[in-house]
């Protein structure tokens, strides 16, 4: 079953993640799907073709990764039993190493001063850190933390729940094209228009669904409050610029009294966007840290609901 699937691979990779011995040796399946995309980039995205032209190879390339990662995956469900597969599946979600992340940053902040913190959020974001006092640098995280919990984790574990390893494997496969190509820059907003906008689609119910799980988790923090949570989602959810971002960063901004998102700055340009949340800005280390306990409970209710379905599941 599907459930009991993604049961198996959430607590496996929340015990043990992907070691990094085995990381060494063979690398990730991101880094394997990230291989056949740039080979895909190489073969068909070029700058003498028209926009159009680049548009439908972009088509294709989409559909050739989810189709051929969908087959390997039915292929090795056909062929493993189910401990194996969930192996597998275990490295498609990230909940040990996004944790591991984030804390890094609130680690760094209190032993290396604004200079260590900077380094630190660089490695999980894409703004300018150079720009950020140590506040920013703390929101960064925060949202870091909130947007990657939902595509990270509750959307492949979606899609492993409802599609097995196939369809925890093409997720990953839309998600890591999105990543490389789903740009708007004159390179890739032709050739990755299709790879971006399907992956706005496959990650809208992960999206809500890390609403809830961040919403519900607030009752057991401190000073948290799922009222406000749900409040922030209901007001400010769609005013993010991403169709899905917007859900669990508005989530994580209310639960802990933030203020999140906002005007900041990429490649030396200012991003004018709206604050998720009507709460402080002044993120703190101790901010840090409670979000990272709000991410945990969150993820530990999730697994307490896979696990229900696979109890009701059971035969009689």
């Amino acid at each position: 079953m599907p459930v009991e699937l993604a049961l198996i691979a959430v607590v496996l990779e929340a015990i043990v993640g992907y070691p990094d011995t085995v990381y060494r040796a063979i690398g990730h399946p991101v880094t394997w799907l990230g291989r056949l995309i740039a080979w895909c980039d190489a073969m068909w995205n070029s700058p003498d073709q028209s926009a159009e032209e680049r548009r439908l190879w972009g088509v294709v390339t989409l559909a050739l990764l989810v189709v051929l990662s969908f087959l390997v995956g039915r292929i090795l469900e056909q062929l493993l039993p189910m401990v194996l597969c969930a192996v597998l599946a275990s490295s498609l979600l990230a909940q040990r190493s996004l944790y591991r992340h984030v804390a890094d940053v609130a680690d760094a902040l209190e032993t290396g001063g604004l200079g260590a913190g900077r380094r630190a959020v660089s490695m999980i974001v894409g703004r300018d850190p150079e720009q950020l006092d140590e506040a920013g640098v703390g929101r960064a995280a925060i949202e870091s933390l909130a947007e990657n919990f939902s595509d990270g984790i509750v959307a492949p574990l979606f899609w492993l729940a409802v599609l097995g390893l196939p369809g925890g494997i093409a997720y990953k496969a839309v998600n890591t094209a999105d990543s490389m190509i789903g740009h708007k820059s004159d390179k890739y907003l032709a050739f990755g228009w299709a790879s971006a906008r399907f992956d706005d689609l496959v990650n809208l119910p992960a999206s809500r669904l890390a609403a809830l799980w961040l919403i519900s988790a607030a009752g057991f923090v401190p000073g948290g409050s799922p009222q406000r949570a749900w409040d922030t989602v209901r007001r400010d959810a769609r005013f993010h610029r991403s169709p899905n971002a917007g859900w669990p960063e508005a989530a994580m901004a209310g639960a802990l009294g933030l203020k999140l998102n906002g005007p900041r700055i990429y490649d030396g340009e200012i991003v004018d966007d709206p604050y998720m949340g009507n709460g402080r800005s002044e993120a703190t280390v101790a901010d840090i840290r409670s979000a990272l306990k709000l991410y945990r409970i969150a993820c530990g209710l999730q697994m307490a609901m896979l696990a229900i379905f696979v109890v009701l599941s059971l035969p009689t």
